[in-house]
């Protein structure tokens, strides 16, 4: 497909050119609907007289139709986004710059999705969709157990799970790492529970701080009902996780002024696994945590991480440096493009 594009734009430049916008003129209102033009514009970057243009034309192709709430898509415009989907990807260098990701980071895989989650919320569950139909390409027939981790995008990957998953396949989702203290709808057995509900798999909790004193630690890892589940932890063959700011990380683990001092001052650009690092990819700072270790991945036969937005491109990339080389990224354009530009 790559070299027929080419020969569109060698023959019709202007017309890739008035496709690419119209598509994205028409993805955006799907996103946002019902959006007025003038946040349309404002999120396109574009005049609204220009917009105005773009939008009389798909409303007389019966694509959007328009109300006091503002612009929807129609059920045809749903087809031909639908339609379109792959072909746009690979038209404005989606499938290249995947392949580029990867060799670049050293992993097995990187899927991008259209559009930056820290402008648009939609496309984190963009992202979802892209885990579920992973997981349906890679999760082998039978058991399977799959350690996840919590946060907002892991609350968003769970909410696009599909029972399709569980097809000739018995799954069992358990918390990655322990996780009382945060925000219960982001906690790691929070998310393990959504996804059996979501897929008709079962789950396991782990109930212990997501961060305690190393006096606390040893302790807790004596007791038999923390000792089985872990057990179940370590065994796993799957896990999903996410990265996120060191400093944002930081802030929503209520760690200390102190503390935040200290990541700024070892130069922390992200997390994972409550792990710290800085640019380079070096661990800087580790808060004791129960669960899964970020050196026991390597034991994994599936890694999918799932980060996107430009605002996590430094941290994503700083991570990539350690991430086992098995690791599946998904993630989106905001996040690739700038990293790419580097």
């Amino acid at each position: 497909m790559h070299s027929d594009i080419q020969w569109i734009e060698a023959i019709a430049p202007d017309m890739v050119e008035m496709l690419s916008h119209r598509y994205l003129v028409l993805r955006t209102i799907n996103w946002m609907a019902p959006v007025g033009r003038r946040l349309l514009a404002q999120t396109l970057d574009v005049s609204e007289r220009t917009l105005r243009t773009e939008t009389d034309t798909l409303r007389k192709l019966d694509l959007i139709v328009t109300d006091k709430a503002g612009m929807q898509v129609t059920k045809q415009g749903k087809d031909v986004l639908l339609g379109l989907s792959q072909f746009m990807d690979e038209l404005m260098g989606i499938r290249q710059k995947e392949r580029q990701l990867a060799q670049r980071f050293n992993i097995k895989r990187c899927i991008i999705v259209s559009g930056d989650s820290d402008r648009q919320l939609q496309v984190i569950g963009s992202m979802g969709e892209e885990v579920n139909q992973l997981l349906q390409q890679l999760l082998p027939e039978g058991e399977s157990i799959i350690a996840v981790m919590g946060g907002h995008t892991m609350e968003h990957v769970a909410n696009n799970l599909t029972n399709k998953l569980a097809s000739k396949r018995d799954l069992l989702f358990v918390p990655a790492r322990g996780g009382v203290g945060e925000s219960v709808a982001i906690q790691a057995n929070t998310i393990a529970s959504q996804m059996a509900q979501h897929t008709g798999g079962k789950f396991r909790s782990l109930y212990v701080p997501e961060q305690v004193s190393e006096r606390t630690y040893e302790p807790l890892l004596k007791e038999p009902s923390i000792q089985e589940v872990l057990g179940i932890i370590r065994s796993a063959n799957v896990v999903i996780h996410s990265v996120g700011d060191a400093v944002s990380m930081a802030r929503r683990r209520n760690m200390s002024e102190d503390q935040i001092k200290v990541l700024r001052s070892r130069s922390a650009v992200g997390e994972a696994f409550g792990y710290f690092f800085d640019r380079d990819g070096n661990v800087v700072y580790r808060i004791p945590r129960i669960g899964l270790q970020i050196g026991e991945l390597a034991n994994m036969e599936i890694i999918l991480a799932v980060a996107g937005g430009a605002s996590k491109a430094t941290a994503i990339e700083a991570y990539m440096k350690i991430a086992p080389k098995r690791t599946c990224l998904i993630t989106d354009e905001g996040a690739a493009n700038l990293i790419l530009k580097k």
